[in-house]
């Protein structure tokens, strides 16, 4: 049979004995009369057969035994005020569903790991997650079949908000036995004249190249393709090269069967781009918030 559980009233009194050096002391904090407050430590000293205090006209004292008792009070009060903390957290969740709308490369490569930091934290809001593209999320949410979505173009919808989330990196590449691998850099000429595997429009990865090429350059695209994995399979099997994500490529890049391009026409950060919540309104809702709470604290996927 399991021992009585201790009253926390009677471990509030005992450690502010200990901290304040008088039963009268000890009461005023605890909100109790004195005389109560005597009688409560003198039936525990009567249960235990041990003298816990040593009564003095200025105060009292613990004893060896009472200082025991002291300390584990305090610990059981920590635990209980971090029990009340956590039951205070658990009320004041959001619960709910949560309709997220993804271009490709956040699909892939970045809500897996978001759900699984937010999942064990957020057990009462229900998330599901479409798979668009960039201008596609916008829609979505625009309309309300989305609460919160997730893009990757340079800009974004002038009636949504938005936080930035984190970056990304686009990257040229080919197969080894293409002739650019042989090349120290390519010319936006050499883009516009050999074409590329391309995604279809609206994908924020066809946006981004097309705002490094310049709005007036006419891009060729060998043939085009509706998802990220579909342009990789394209260019493994030699189909030309392309533009992606590093995140779609980097095993590739690391084993070889795929070669980083550079371009002499590009500087800086114009093949990064930045990965973008937007939303209805002046915020998101409360399991929409959550969400991004839990995403900031997800480090960065990357080379």
């Amino acid at each position: 049979m399991l021992p009585d559980l201790p009253d926390l009233r009677t471990a509030q009194l005992l450690a502010a004995v200990r901290e304040l050096g008088s039963i009268g002391a000890a009461a005023r904090h605890v909100g109790i009369a004195q005389p109560n407050a005597s009688r409560t430590i003198s039936a525990l000293e009567s249960s235990l057969g041990a003298q816990l205090l040593t009564r003095h006209p200025r105060g009292a004292r613990l004893t060896p035994a009472g200082e025991r008792a002291a300390e584990t009070a305090r610990r059981l009060l920590d635990a209980a005020r971090d029990h009340a903390r956590t039951l205070e957290d658990i009320a004041a969740a959001p619960t709910g569903s949560l309709a997220i709308a993804a271009s490709n490369t956040v699909a892939d490569h970045m809500i897996p790991r978001w759900l699984a930091a937010f999942r064990p934290a957020h057990p009462g809001i229900t998330v599901s997650v479409v798979v668009r593209n960039s201008s596609r999320v916008f829609d979505d949410v625009q309309r309300g079949s989305a609460d919160l979505g997730f893009v990757e173009t340079p800009s974004v919808h002038p009636r949504l908000s938005t936080e930035d989330i984190t970056r990304d990196r686009l990257a040229i590449v080919v197969p080894p036995s293409h002739p650019w691998a042989q090349r120290t850099e390519i010319t936006r000429e050499d883009i516009l004249a050999e074409g590329l595997v391309t995604r279809e429009d609206g994908s924020g990865t066809k946006l981004t190249l097309q705002q490094a090429l310049g709005e007036e350059a006419v891009l060729q695209s060998i043939v085009e393709l509706g998802s990220n994995a579909a342009v990789r399979s394209a260019v493994l099997a030699g189909g030309g090269p392309a533009v992606l994500s590093e995140l779609v490529v980097l095993e590739d890049l690391q084993r070889g069967t795929l070669v980083e391009v550079e371009a002499d026409f590009i500087s800086g950060d114009e093949l990064d781009r930045t990965i973008r919540a937007v939303w209805r309104g002046s915020s998101p809702s409360a399991p929409a918030q959550a969400f991004l709470r839990s995403v900031t604290n997800v480090p960065a996927p990357g080379i």
